[in-house]
């Protein structure tokens, strides 16, 4: 098998990622990543699956054929030594009306309320360096141009640009839900700060939010910083947009930290 490339291999179920770019998170994780290639990862709970190496596939717990999404996982990796470019197109949306529904939530209704377009994930993210976490941080193929373009531009202004967060599966934002259903909130209060899941920007790959040094994430302090009015002034010839301002129509709360790359804008 040959080194795994900078990529995000996504699945409706499980994410393929390139070993040498995750952290270990213990002896174990470490002699694991030493030897593996690629990591198949459930997207619902981020736990390991299996490891593929050059040796072949092995699984990190039982009965991992029986694991919904594996052929799916499989075929991607399977198709890789076949393609130079690996699928750059979008997973379906078909299970998500469904899941939607379970938590009580009309889709239709919610677009025509919110404004709010679905927003597929990509079959494939492409790493754009790390964020303020340390974590590999994925975006689609034209946003993951733009941002260290964004960024080495602004750091020659002497302004420093953080990425807090880029991609988001559809199964981390229903995690979120899942979360705050079970400490006891209403889905009517959980909207008011989080977009359905399906809904958010994160979900495509395009959208970033951004932060500078000292500053919390996600935070309306972050407009009285040199890297919001730097941003303000030159995102756009990125092809960044700021996405959700005062008083936007989708009734979302002003977050001067989020912004989306938009396709056939400059890079």
């Amino acid at each position: 098998m040959r080194p795994a490339p900078a990529l995000l291999l996504n699945t409706e179920c499980i994410e393929l990622l390139p070993a040498s770019l995750l952290r270990a998170r213990s002896n174990v994780d470490a002699r694991l990543l030493a030897q593996a290639t690629w990591l198949l990862r459930r997207k619902h709970d981020g736990r390991y699956l299996a490891a593929a190496s050059a040796r072949g596939l092995h699984a990190l717990l039982p009965r991992l054929m029986h694991e919904p999404g594996i052929d799916a996982a499989l075929d991607r990796l399977d198709a890789l030594p076949l393609r130079r470019h690996p699928d750059d197109g979008l997973l379906p949306l078909s299970a998500l009306h469904e899941r939607l529904a379970g938590l009580g939530l009309d889709a239709e209704d919610y677009a025509r309320d919110t404004g709010l377009a679905l927003q597929a994930e990509p079959a494939t993210l492409h790493a754009a360096g790390r964020d303020r976490y340390r974590r590999p941080l994925w975006l689609s193929a034209g946003a993951a141009r733009a941002w260290p373009a964004l960024q080495r531009a602004a750091a020659r202004d002497g302004v420093v640009l953080e990425a807090i967060s880029g991609y988001r599966s559809h199964d981390y934002q229903l995690g979120i839900f899942a979360r705050k259903f079970a400490r006891g909130q209403s889905l009517q209060q959980i909207l008011q700060v989080n977009a359905a899941p399906g809904y958010s920007e994160h979900h495509s790959g395009d959208a970033l939010d951004i932060g500078t040094p000292g500053e919390p994430p996600a935070e309306e302090s972050f407009e009285r910083t040199a890297a919001f009015a730097w941003l303000r002034a030159h995102a756009a010839d990125f092809g960044y947009r700021m996405s959700y301002p005062r008083d936007n129509p989708h009734g979302i709360v002003y977050e001067p930290w989020h912004w989306r790359w938009h396709a056939g804008a400059p890079a």
